[in-house]
């Protein structure tokens, strides 16, 4: 049978089939529901706190900590939509705006994606930050508005580049005389705030809120909400929700990854022909994500943590023992220099490991070297394999998995 004809009667029997799924997308982690369980609390309170703006006075910045699937995201959305509805039922200028830092990457675009909420125009190149930030202080005055600003995974840009945009936009309001800004701030690490200036701190965390995991009974009412809009009736056994919900759990109460397994196992039942979502399926359905997982892991990483993964990499690679933080900053300033990019400095670049340990993607254990101090044994925690099939479709790094660092030559022939 020729490809297309196995492709013809896949999609055939698909599309024919009622399947198990009443609508798979509302399993997404970025799906907004009616209702979001288990997070009144912080409903009120980020509710309490912008409530401010519906009388035209600029609320209190807040910063939002917490693990991810925490609800941090959902709350945050939830919130500020209600309020903007409100806001045109009472006639105020208010709006928000919501960018995801991660996804934006730069100040530059985190400003073009403000300018553009505005309806103005920026190019996604080509202009100073300086300018940009002018291009959206004056319009923003000329709206007239409140505007409040959503910084979702702030620590990401704040350690992938600095905290000036945030001291700029925390400053704001000196500039504008006929609009008011506030800001949350959303945070995944609860250690960001020592990445930043104590005058950013002190202007960004007027209120705090954390968020709390979920525990396995809350993700199960979760996942028993959402299933009853995904599935079809008496297609999810009890056994899988509760299975979804314990594995979540286990793993800090991540609601998104106890929908994500809850999705992956409805679509492995789906490819299988199965009419009943089993446990078998969560299994399954574990596995593939894991592996996606460390896939996004390690494609998200900076440029610079990608070079400290493929320094131990290669030193794995040549010795097949645990790698040592020395060895690590030779291999990795080589790599710099073959790349013609600055290296940054052995302490900075301890950090990066020290990161990479807390992400599960390295191993360091502390050892005594007797009179010569102390050093990190460091050890990869997922496969050769795995880095080379995250790193192969990055242009600039590609080349580097198959180089031979000539400083592990070296010591290799001195042995």
């Amino acid at each position: 049978m020729s490809d297309v004809n196995v492709l013809d009667e896949v999609f055939s029997k698909f599309f024919n089939d009622r399947g198990i799924f009443r609508d798979r997308e509302v399993l997404r982690h970025d799906y907004l529901p009616d209702k979001l369980p288990h997070r009144e609390d912080q409903i009120r309170r980020l509710g309490e706190v912008v409530a401010p703006v519906l009388k035209g006075a600029r609320c209190s910045n807040v910063f939002i900590y917490g693990k991810t699937g925490t609800g941090k995201t959902a709350v945050t959305k939830y919130v500020l939509t209600r309020l903007e509805a409100k806001a045109k039922e009472v006639g105020s200028p208010v709006s928000f705006c919501y960018i995801n830092c991660r996804l934006a990457g730069t100040e530059y675009r985190v400003l073009a994606s403000l300018c553009n909420s505005l309806h103005l125009s920026v190019p996604f190149t080509g202009l100073s930050l300086g300018e940009v930030f002018e291009r959206f202080v004056s319009g923003l005055d000329s709206a007239k508005r409140i505007m409040i600003i959503a910084l979702d995974e702030v620590d990401a840009l704040v350690k992938m580049r600095s905290d000036i945009l945030l001291y700029e936009l925390t400053r704001i309001n000196e500039n504008l005389s006929q609009s008011k800004v506030s800001i949350i701030g959303i945070s995944n690490d609860l250690r960001l705030k020592e990445f930043l200036d104590p005058r950013v701190l002190s202007s960004l965390s007027e209120e705090e809120l954390v968020f709390r995991p979920y525990n396995a009974n809350e993700l199960k009412a979760i996942l028993a909400e959402r299933a009853q809009k995904a599935f079809y009736e008496g297609v999810l056994s009890e056994g899988a929700l509760s299975l979804c919900a314990a594995l979540a759990a286990a793993e800090h109460g991540d609601a998104r990854r106890a929908l994500d397994l809850l999705r992956v196992a409805g679509e492995v039942a789906e490819r299988k022909g199965a009419k009943t979502v089993t446990e078998e399926h969560v299994r399954e359905a574990e596995k593939l994500i894991e592996h996606n997982r460390v896939i996004e892991a390690l494609a998200n990483l900076t440029l610079h943590s990608k070079l400290v993964m493929l320094s131990v990499f290669h030193l794995v690679r040549a010795n097949g023992y645990k790698a040592i933080t020395g060895e690590i900053y030779e291999v990795y300033s080589e790599l710099c220099r073959e790349l013609g990019v600055t290296p940054l400095t052995q302490r900075r670049v301890s950090t990066l490991v020290n990161e990479l340990d807390a992400l599960g993607l390295l191993n360091t254990q502390v050892i005594s070297m007797g009179r010569y101090g102390r050093t990190k044994r460091i050890r990869l925690e997922v496969t050769r394999t795995l880095i080379k099939e995250a790193f192969s479709s990055d242009v600039m790094l590609e080349r580097l998995l198959d180089y031979e660092p000539r400083c592990i030559q070296r010591a290799s022939n001195k042995s």
